[in-house]
């Protein structure tokens, strides 16, 4: 299990940046979107690997952030386990660099972003940002793609259904 941060930040527009996983080889996250970040350096606490994950993506620095909750992903071998700690931005200074090495950062409206290719699990955190849900803990199982097994805060979440259910 390794840790990281992912964070979605969101502008006066009610938009989300969002990056479009295209550009680098053997990615898990391989075509799909999903917000910024990655996984810690050394002794990082999870703010600090925001603020320097955020800043090497996009070129922008967070000057106001929250932590949303911990999302444990587990998975059937076909990638390590992974704690990732959430959070939403809605102040940064500086330009947004459009050159990431991850793939391609884009704006899109918070309402669209479901209906990206996403991964499924993320449509549940997703749906908890966009409710202001407090704190949480979320775990995600997954069978390669397919998640198979999601749990909030103690409580299993029924899976396979459009809408993911406590």
């Amino acid at each position: 299990m390794f840790n990281t941060t992912l964070c979605y930040l969101e502008n006066h527009r009610g938009e989300y940046l969002m990056l479009h996983r295209v550009k680098k080889q053997h990615d898990v996250n391989q075509d799909k979107w999903i917000g910024v970040g990655g996984k810690f350096e050394g002794d990082e606490s999870p703010d600090e690997c925001l603020l320097r994950e955020v800043r090497e993506e996009t070129g922008l620095i967070l000057t106001r952030y929250r932590f949303r909750g911990v999302v444990t992903f587990l998975t059937d071998g076909g990638w390590e386990g992974e704690y990732m700690y959430l959070f939403t931005a809605s102040q940064w200074e500086g330009t947004l660099d459009p050159d990431c090495v991850e793939g391609d950062l884009v704006w899109v409206p918070k309402d669209q972003v479901p209906l990206l290719p996403i991964w499924e699990g993320d449509k549940i955190f997703l749906d908890l940002l966009a409710r202001e849900h407090p704190a949480f803990l979320l775990t995600l199982e997954y069978a390669g793609d397919r998640l198979i097994r999601a749990v909030l805060d103690g409580r299993p979440l029924r899976v396979g259904e459009e809408d993911f259910q406590a």
